[in-house]
């Protein structure tokens, strides 16, 4: 049978059953569209993930309390222990090697209120050198002055999604007046947009003197973390190890296994977050490829009875001269057909999906070439898979029974 053939009885085919036909490129259709979007989803996840991290500061290392387990640095969840003091980061400042700076940090959500409108953000308490640590950068006013810390002043630096939350969009809020946690603070500075999302959005935050912060919002004198930026990339192996060395000494603590903090480098929790992430999205298409499978059932169920309803077809083509490949070939193409135009169709539904979930629901979505490829392939090896049996059992017919049947 000539390809010329093939392709116009199998258009002939697929369109004279258009209900059937379309329901079952239905189920391919939302099957890659569901694929492509829940791969985007995760991948567009670790990017926003990465993304925050690299944003919160170069060759950054984080000091947390806790417990961890290991040698060399201490690693492990972050605590709620409360293990780490001013002397601790001065110490790490004034012994360690290959440090550029040193950032005291305590943080702790509150409900702000400005006027009519209430937010609940994050404040962080923190001193001058936070924003070279992290690379803050102030697009209004000036960030927290070493005069701040020293008097304990009331005033705030606010992130950009907290200043248009409490005073409205681009509006200006230098020397509004905000209640945290029923006490006033004059606002001084908006810090420039970071971006992010949910609780790793960078631009919905308060920052406060750390000493206003210790005395009037927490009540106690510890840190929450201490941020170190190492002088160079390949310096922060060894600074990571000589802040271990120095704490365990400082906290009185022998064996690191039982360390009560937690030494992270960008580059670790980069590592276990593409990890989870890689495991969210894995397990998002593997949910998503039920859907496709299903499709590719209802391929099988709808070629099946095709074949059923054909049978005295089947049996004049070959008693005419048609040979067992001739059918076969046939039925193939038809489902081939079937799952080509449902890929297609799935693959535009699936972009314009993620970028639905991007424009409207604000979730960072990401299709990469990749996940489209592995979609449209799987879409046509469906196909060849659910199709191979009854174009099979159509090709083995006997042409005398095939006439015969009614």
């Amino acid at each position: 049978m000539r390809l010329d053939d093939v392709i116009e009885e199998t258009a002939f085919s697929v369109s004279s059953n258009k209900v059937r036909s379309a329901l079952t490129i239905l189920g391919i259709v939302v099957g890659i569209a569901s694929v492509i979007v829940m791969v985007a989803i995760g991948q567009g996840a670790q990017a926003s993930i990465t993304n925050s991290i690299s944003q919160a500061g170069s060759n950054l290392i984080m000091v947390m309390p806790g417990f961890g387990a290991g040698s060399g640095a201490a690693r492990g969840a972050r605590g709620s222990a409360l293990s780490l003091t001013e002397e601790d980061a001065a110490a790490i400042q004034s012994q360690v090697q290959g440090v550029a700076g040193v950032s005291m940090e305590r943080s702790a959500r509150q409900q702000v209120v400005a006027g009519a409108n209430n937010t609940n953000t994050n404040i962080m308490g923190a001193t001058p050198s936070y924003s070279s640590v992290h690379s803050v950068q102030i697009a209004q006013g000036a960030f927290i002055q070493p005069d701040n810390v020293a008097s304990a002043a009331r005033v705030a630096v606010l992130g950009p999604t907290t200043r248009d939350d409490l005073f409205g969009s681009g509006a200006n809020a230098i020397g509004q007046r905000i209640r945290i946690n029923g006490i006033d603070f004059r606002v001084v500075g908006v810090t420039v947009s970071k971006g992010g999302s949910g609780f790793n959005n960078q631009d919905d935050v308060i920052y406060v003197p750390l000493s206003t912060m210790q005395q009037l919002l927490v009540g106690d004198s510890h840190l929450s973390q201490i941020s170190v930026q190492a002088d160079k990339a390949g310096d922060m192996t060894a600074v990571q190890e000589q802040i271990t060395s120095l704490l365990l000494l400082r906290h009185k603590i022998s064996d690191p296994t039982a360390a009560d903090f937690n030494v992270l480098s960008q580059s670790d929790i980069a590592a276990t977050a593409s990890t989870i992430t890689g495991t969210f999205t894995v397990v998002l298409a593997s949910i998503a490829g039920i859907s496709l499978l299903v499709g590719g059932i209802g391929i099988m169920n709808m070629m099946l009875t095709a074949v059923t309803e054909r049978t005295r077809e089947i049996g004049l083509r070959k008693a005419v001269g048609a040979r067992r490949n001739d059918i076969s070939m046939q039925f193939l193409a038809e489902s081939v057909a079937l799952t080509f135009i449902g890929g297609f169709i799935g693959v535009v539904l699936g972009f314009g999906v993620s970028w639905a979930i991007t424009k409207f629901l604000g979730v960072n979505t990401q299709v990469s070439g990749g996940s489209v490829l592995l979609a449209a392939s799987v879409s046509i090896g469906i196909g060849v898979v659910f199709g191979y049996y009854p174009a099979l059992r159509a090709s083995g017919m006997n042409p005398v029974e095939a006439l015969r049947y009614q």
